[in-house]
């Protein structure tokens, strides 16, 4: 499925800040930007993601901040009665 096909059934552009604990000096933190389409409230892509790394990576969680936009809302898109080529 296109990005734009994703967004017409309901996915937003999904960012979290992730925030770990350096596998080789615990004691300091260190942010992860991650972006994605993914669905809201539920966020199963970020979910599959932090599963995936907290199984792999050895960066223990801290936290974790998501912030999500709409792109297109169906109020927003209308399509084309017409369409011109130019030479």
């Amino acid at each position: 499925m296109t990005a734009f096909a994703k967004q017409l059934t309901g996915y937003r552009l999904t960012t979290a800040r992730i925030t770990y604990h350096l596998p080789d000096h615990p004691s300091l933190l260190q942010e992860y930007i991650w972006q994605d389409l993914d669905l809201a409230p539920g966020y199963p892509v970020l979910r599959r993601f932090l599963d995936f790394w907290q199984r792999n990576l050895e960066g223990r969680l801290h936290s974790v901040q998501v912030a999500s936009k709409g792109l297109v809302s169906p109020a927003e898109m209308r399509l084309a009665t017409a369409e011109f080529a130019l030479h």
